[in-house]
């Protein structure tokens, strides 16, 4: 056996059953977070909501997504990723759940609210445990993996939603995907622990994971401290201009697809599932290309911003999705779109990672998920007024087409070389 075939061996690949895991909760999450989106069309004729007050219960989610995010990150850099992950989880699978019970806009509004509350763990979990469990040279991948979550998620539940609604009737479809999360925390419970203290780890795969250059480790690190530092405004401002347009598929897609074409509940399916494959392959293959930059001797910061690049160019034909007459073209131009953002998210996520220490990746992301969610709050509420102003949803695509070039600018504006911060 070759020396090198021979050392890949020894180095093992426990950590990619624990980005199985990572990859498992995130699908869980978007299935419990789409539900709405997908029952919205026919819940606003049962529940009699309005455009602005449906902006207003999404708004809801965001609210509370915002603020958990800059809680439960540092929640899990204090307590840790094991225990940040069961209570995130069991959280916002009871709340998922809860939303059977609601009958008015504000239940589910107070619904939504915990939903984001719980969801809102997730993601620093997530980038924390790839930061602990990869290399530099593998987290964009691993991130690009777990984070192909969403798109399945938001492929299942369309494919799933649907036929419990119309067997079981609508309250049945968010007790039903509420449950999962359980299932997953006994599995994560039992596979999951630190490297450093997971026995059965390998000692070459220990040594390769832990193969970059040691940290500094300062004593303490506070969210004032990290706001000194333009590299965490360029995650900030990169979010805060980006992660709403994501928000704005996830809950309008399928009512826009049930105003412009007239898709039904039971038709809604297949469209939405082209849009999350077509963002799927987008998550793993943008994650992979910067990967691969690196591997073949690109920096960091010019692997990360090529793909980056790429992803803006990618999301502005979808300026004209509102205006094409053709439902599968309006389709391929949303599914490119969000195809590009995911690839977009897969490198932006590893910023945290790759500009900061690993006790201080929680916080980072939890700031720039925070500032992806106020945006979301901003954008679904002025979403709901343009609707019913305009009955349009020709600006909302303009706006969507523009937004990355813009964060890329302003990134690349803050943060030119990516530099790693020295935290003091």
């Amino acid at each position: 056996m070759p020396p090198q075939a021979e050392d890949k061996v020894r180095a093992g690949n426990y950590r990619w059953t624990i980005c199985a895991l990572l990859f498992f909760a995130t699908t869980i999450n978007y299935i419990d977070r789409q539900v709405l989106g997908i029952l919205a069309p026919d819940l606003q004729k049962i529940i009699g909501w309005s455009e602005s007050e449906y902006g207003y219960i999404v708004t809801a989610f965001q609210t509370a997504y915002a603020i958990g995010l800059l809680l439960f990150g540092r929640f899990i850099d204090r307590y840790g990723t094991r225990v940040g992950y069961v209570v995130a989880i069991s959280v916002w699978s009871v709340a998922a759940m809860a939303h059977a019970a609601a009958r008015t806009a504000f239940g589910f509004g107070l619904a939504r609210f915990m939903l984001g509350l719980g969801e809102s763990g997730n993601f620093p979990s997530a980038i924390k445990t790839v930061a602990e469990w990869f290399p530099k040279k593998e987290r964009a991948l691993a991130t690009g993996i777990f984070n192909a979550g969403c798109n399945v998620g938001a492929v299942i539940a369309p494919a799933v939603v649907p036929w419990i609604t119309v067997a079981f009737g609508w309250p049945a479809a968010f007790l039903a995907t509420g449950a999962i999360g359980f299932l997953w925390i006994i599995f994560w419970v039992l596979l999951y622990e630190v490297p450093e203290k997971k026995k059965s780890l390998s000692r070459g795969e220990l040594t390769h994971i832990l193969s970059d250059p040691m940290e500094p480790v300062p004593e303490k690190i506070g969210w004032l401290s990290l706001l000194r530092y333009k590299q965490t405004w360029a995650i900030v401002l990169g979010k805060f201009l980006t992660d709403p347009i994501w928000w704005f598929y996830l809950y309008w897609l399928g009512k826009f697809l049930n105003a412009r074409f007239g898709l039904t509940l039971i038709k809604l399916g297949l469209p939405l599932v082209a849009v999350y494959a077509l963002a799927d392959v987008g998550s793993v293959g943008g994650g992979w290309i910067s990967s691969v930059l690196i591997k073949k001797g690109g920096t960091v910061n010019r692997s990360r911003k090529a793909v980056m690049l790429a992803c803006a160019l990618c999301v502005v034909p979808v300026m004209a999705a509102s205006q094409v007459s053709g439902l599968w073209t309006a389709v391929l131009l949303i599914g490119l779109a969000a195809g590009a953002h995911q690839a977009w998210s897969a490198n932006i996520f590893t910023f945290a990672s790759d500009m900061f220490p690993k006790q201080a990746v929680g916080s980072v992301t939890g700031l720039g998920g925070m500032a992806g969610a106020v945006g979301g709050m901003l954008f679904s509420t002025l979403a709901g007024h343009i609707l019913e102003w305009t009955g349009s949803y020709f600006i909302l695509f303009i706006i969507s087409g523009s937004a990355y070039l813009l964060a890329l600018g302003v990134i690349q504006l803050l943060a030119p070389s990516l530099e790693p911060v020295r935290l003091k």
